[in-house]
C-alpha cells in the first residue's frame, strides 16, 4: 500500500516524474515490527538523498500527497492514521530530511541529537519502500548505530527510566489489566527486548536484524540471556497478549482500552515480571 501510494504521488508532481525518486519510507513502532494490529497506526519516517536544488520543497510535497493519500477518509473509516513523531527533532522536526541529517541526529555529531528512546525505536526499524539503494543505505546506519558498544547498567538505568515515564502517562484506575501499559504487559516485553539489542548487538550482531519481538526472544535465550523454558512462556505470553487486543479491538472499537480481568492472564503476567526480574535484576518502576 504504501509503496504504491509512493509511486501515485510521485508521478502527481508532474515536473519530475521521468525520474525515480531519490527517496526512502522507513516504518517504525508495529509496522517496523511486522506486528500491525487493526487499527494500528503506520510510525512513519521520509528520508531523502538528492542533491537537486529544489530537493526540500519536492520532497516535501511528495510527503505531504503521501499523507493526504494514507489518510483518505473511505466508506469504512480512514484509510490509516499516519504518526511522524519519530522524525529528527520529534513535533519540531521538518517532515522529511536529508539521508546525512538523519545519521547526523542519529549519532548526536551535533550535541543535539537522539534520546535514548529514540535508539529504542530505531530497533524496530525497517526500509519500507522507495529508492532500494538508499534503503540498504538506511539498514547499514540502523546497524552500525545499533551495534555501538554501550554501558549496560547505564542503558539499564534509562530504559528503566523510560519504562517509568511511560507508566505515569497512561494511567489505569478501572482494576482490570491494561494489555498494553501494565506492568506484566506488552510494552514490559518490547523495552526489555529492546534493551537488550541495545546492550548486546555489539558481541551478537545478529539481533541487529528486525525479526520481531518472539523471535528475538527465542534468540536471547539461544545465548544465555535466560533460559529457553522462560522465553518459551513468555513468547506465549505475548502471542495471548497480542490476541485479546486483537479482539478487543474488532469486537469494542477504537476508543476502548485493550484491557481484560486481572484473573484472565494472572499467569502471563507473572510470566512476564519474572523475565524482566531475569534481565534487569529487579522489580522495575511501579505507579506512583
Amino acid at each position: 500500500m504504501i509503496a504504491e501510494i509512493l509511486d501515485l504521488s510521485w508521478h502527481s508532481l508532474g515536473k519530475r516524474a521521468e525520474e525515480p525518486p531519490k527517496f526512502a519510507v522507513v516504518g517504525y513502532g508495529k509496522l517496523g515490527g511486522k506486528e500491525l494490529g487493526y487499527q494500528s497506526d503506520l510510525d512513519l519516517v521520509f528520508l531523502y538523498d538528492d542533491p537537486a536544488d529544489d530537493a526540500d520543497p519536492v520532497y516535501s510535497r511528495l510527503v505531504r500527497r503521501m499523507i493526504s493519500a494514507l489518510t483518505i477518509q473511505t466508506s469504512s473509516g480512514k484509510l490509516f492514521d499516519v504518526d511522524l513523531r519519530l522524525r529528527p527533532n520529534g513535533e519540531n522536526g521538518l517532515a522529511v530530511c536529508s539521508f546525512d541529517m538523519f545519521s547526523r541526529y542519529q549519532r548526536n555529531i551535533d550535541g543535539n541529537g537522539a534520546w535514548l528512546w529514540e535508539h529504542q525505536a530505531l530497533t524496530r526499524a525497517r526500509f519500507i519502500a522507495g529508492d532500494p539503494d538508499l534503503g540498504r543505505r538506511f539498514e547499514a546506519e540502523r546497524e552500525s548505530i545499533l551495534r555501538e558498544v554501550r554501558d549496560r547498567d547505564e542503558l539499564a538505568k534509562a530504559v528503566s527510566e523510560m519504562r517509568a515515564k511511560m507508566l505515569d502517562g497512561h494511567p489505569n484506575k478501572s482494576g482490570d489489566f491494561d494489555l498494553k501499559h501494565d506492568r506484566g504487559g506488552m510494552v514490559d516485553v518490547e523495552f526489555l527486548v529492546q534493551y537488550c539489542v541495545l546492550g548486546l548487538s555489539a558481541e551478537h550482531p545478529e539481533l541487529v536484524n528486525n525479526f520481531g519481538n518472539i523471535l528475538l526472544l527465542e534468540m536471547l535465550a539461544r545465548i544465555g540471556v535466560f533460559d529457553e523454558e522462560l522465553a518459551r512462556e513468555a513468547v506465549l505470553a505475548y502471542r495471548r497478549y497480542r490476541a485479546l487486543q486483537h479482539e478487543i479491538r474488532l469486537n469494542a472499537g477504537e476508543s476502548v482500552p485493550a484491557r481484560v480481568p486481572v484473573s484472565m492472564v494472572e499467569h502471563e503476567r507473572e510470566v512476564v515480571r519474572r523475565l524482566w526480574r531475569t534481565v534487569f535484576g529487579n522489580d522495575g518502576p511501579e505507579r506512583a
